[in-house]
C-alpha cells in the first residue's frame, strides 16, 4: 500500500529523483522520461474521460481499467532490473493486460465499418481528447523501445506491448465516440495545395 504524508521531501532539488528499488537517476534519464510519458498519458485519458463518463460508459470503464494499468507500467519502468535480488517482487506488466485490451478493441472495433482514410484528431470533443491521448502514449512508446536499445537496460515485451495496445485501444475508442466514426474527420491527402 502507498501511504504519501509528505508531497514534498526536498530530495529532487538536486535534479534527481528516487527509482522503486533504489538508487537515483537524473529528472532528465530517459527511463524518468519514458515513465513520466506514460504519467502524461494518463492524464491525458482522465481529461478524456471528462466526455465520456456519462455518454460512453463501457468505454469509460475500459479508460479506467487502462488508468490503473499505467500506473503499473510507471511502476514497472520505475524499477530497472538489477543483478540484485530485490526485497520485494516487483511489479511488472503481464501478458493478461496485454490480452484484456486486446479484447476491449476488438469488442469496439466491431462497431466501426473499414476506414477508407486517415483519421485526422477532432469531431468530438471526446474524439479529440483520446486522439491526444493517443499521441502520447505513443510518445511514451517511443522512449520505452528506445531504452530497450540502451545498453545496462531493458524494457519487456509485454511493457513495449501493453504501451503499443493502449494506442490502437484509444484510436478506436475515439473513432466510437465519433458516433461510431460517422463523425470522424478524414484526410483528405493533397486537398489544400
Amino acid at each position: 500500500m502507498v501511504k504519501l504524508n509528505k508531497i514534498y521531501t526536498r530530495t529532487g532539488d538536486d535534479g534527481t529523483t528516487g527509482l522503486v528499488a533504489g538508487g537515483r537517476r537524473l529528472k532528465s534519464d530517459l527511463r524518468v522520461a519514458a515513465y513520466g510519458t506514460v504519467d502524461e498519458a494518463s492524464a491525458c485519458i482522465g481529461m478524456a474521460r471528462v466526455h465520456t463518463a456519462e455518454t460512453h460508459p463501457e468505454i469509460d470503464a475500459m479508460l479506467m481499467n487502462v488508468q490503473n494499468d499505467l500506473f503499473d507500467l510507471g511502476a514497472d519502468l520505475a524499477t530497472p532490473e538489477t543483478d540484485k535480488k530485490p526485497a520485494h517482487e516487483p511489479l511488472r506488466i503481464v501478458a493478461a493486460q496485454v490480452e484484456r485490451v486486446e479484447r476491449d478493441i476488438d469488442t469496439l472495433n466491431a462497431k466501426l465499418a473499414p476506414l477508407t482514410s486517415f483519421v485526422l484528431p477532432g469531431g468530438t470533443p471526446a474524439s479529440a481528447a483520446l486522439h491526444l491521448a493517443r499521441t502520447v502514449a505513443r510518445r511514451a512508446e517511443r522512449l520505452m523501445v528506445e531504452l530497450s536499445r540502451m545498453p545496462e537496460e531493458a524494457v519487456s515485451r509485454e511493457a513495449i506491448g501493453y504501451i503499443n495496445r493502449v494506442s490502437d485501444l484509444l484510436f478506436v475508442a475515439a473513432r466510437v465516440v465519433n458516433d461510431n466514426g460517422a463523425r470522424d474527420v478524414l484526410w483528405v491527402p493533397g486537398q489544400n495545395r
